[in-house]
């Protein structure tokens, strides 16, 4: 979520001004977060927000970044009147991204047009000038729908299929139709939808390839699974898919292990601008995870799943101490039962997660 506060600290901040009930200035958020953790520098350059974790990410070399970009980058001043919240960043801030080095931002969420239509143009506008591909959301339905690609070495790719539910906030008229622009969203969460995406998937995968559904659904909070999340996430599983990707809730929720595939039910926000603002601490919502899931190359079986966890603070992120990843690890533990694997936290303070 790097628009609003983490827009505000970097070199182009759009203009301050908010349509919230009780903030009206974007500023706002990076003096709570002042509160909380001292001086945050102004004008800041791009890879500032990522802290520690760029020396994290040249160390372990990803094959693949994906990420929910949860947030428009437009200059567009014409917001949705139906949303209390509204996220965008100056497209002249889109160097945070680069700087991340993203190779799929997911852009099938509630927030993606804040800031209408032209807001989302411009926003698939600005990730294509940086050569970053977006997925699940588009100019028509045929763009909204169709599946990223990103390409691996030795010809291998990852497929990445992004779409979003209503519960997770996303107006319905969100929806990309025929030759109207908008975001990939399911009518529901039913086994003929999860065969669709399936198929799609299908379409353009190739032997090797490694196939992620990323999906935008439910609340904000709580630790609860919906029974209908996790029906299509295994409907998904059945027909081929490898990993699901989950996200919209600002914590973590559980991870599962299904027929040897990775189902994560909601990653947590990564990077946001809620530092300083009260409510919801027990969730510790500052403390925040990255994922690294290796996946065995015959049979794109999980085989070991790495977290890093991660603390916002400064709006930026910083490692984490050892009692907070024990924290992390204890609290994932105990929401994911049943879990097809055992989480324990390593030397370095990472989680790891290995299938029985």
């Amino acid at each position: 979520m790097t628009g609003r506060g983490i827009d505000q600290i970097l070199a182009h901040p759009s203009p301050p001004d908010l349509h919230e009930p009780y903030v009206r200035d974007a500023r706002e958020y990076v003096r709570l977060a002042e509160m909380v953790s001292g001086p945050i520098p102004r004008g800041a350059g791009p890879a500032y927000p990522w802290g520690d974790a760029l020396a994290l990410w040249d160390r372990i070399a990803p094959a693949v970044r994906i990420v929910n970009l949860e947030t428009s980058v437009t200059r567009s001043d014409a917001h949705d009147p139906r949303k209390s919240i509204h996220y965008r960043m100056n497209p002249a801030n889109i160097g945070c991204l680069k700087a991340a080095r993203c190779d799929v931002c997911v852009l099938a969420n509630n927030h993606v047009l804040d800031y209408g239509r032209e807001g989302l143009a411009e926003t698939l506008e600005a990730l294509a000038r940086e050569g970053i591909t977006a997925a699940g959301a588009g100019r028509d339905e045929e763009e909204a729908v169709r599946p990223a690609i990103a390409a691996l070495a030795g010809g291998r790719r990852v497929i990445v299929a992004a779409c979003a539910h209503d519960d997770s906030g996303v107006p319905r008229d969100w929806a990309a139709r025929g030759e109207r622009s908008g975001i990939h969203l399911l009518p529901e969460l039913s086994e003929s939808a999860a065969a669709a995406v399936a198929a799609r998937v299908a379409t353009v995968r190739r032997a090797g390839d490694v196939a992620v559904v990323s999906i935008h659904w439910g609340d904000n909070w709580g630790y609860g699974v919906p029974p209908a999340h996790a029906a299509f996430a295994h409907w998904l599983i059945e027909r081929g898919v490898d990993v699901v990707h989950g996200h919209s809730s600002h914590h973590p929720r559980p991870v599962e292990v299904y027929r040897h595939k990775l189902i994560l039910y909601g990653c947590g926000d990564f990077l946001d601008d809620y530092e300083g603002i009260p409510g919801y601490e027990h969730y510790r919502s500052d403390l925040v995870l990255m994922y690294f899931p290796v996946l065995d190359p015959a049979s794109a079986r999980l085989s070991r799943l790495r977290l890093i966890p991660m603390r916002i603070s400064g709006l930026r992120l910083r490692r984490a101490a050892m009692e907070d990843a024990r924290w992390m690890c204890d609290t994932l533990q105990r929401v994911s039962e049943p879990l097809d694997a055992r989480l324990t936290v390593i030397g370095d303070g990472s989680l790891e997660l290995v299938p029985r």
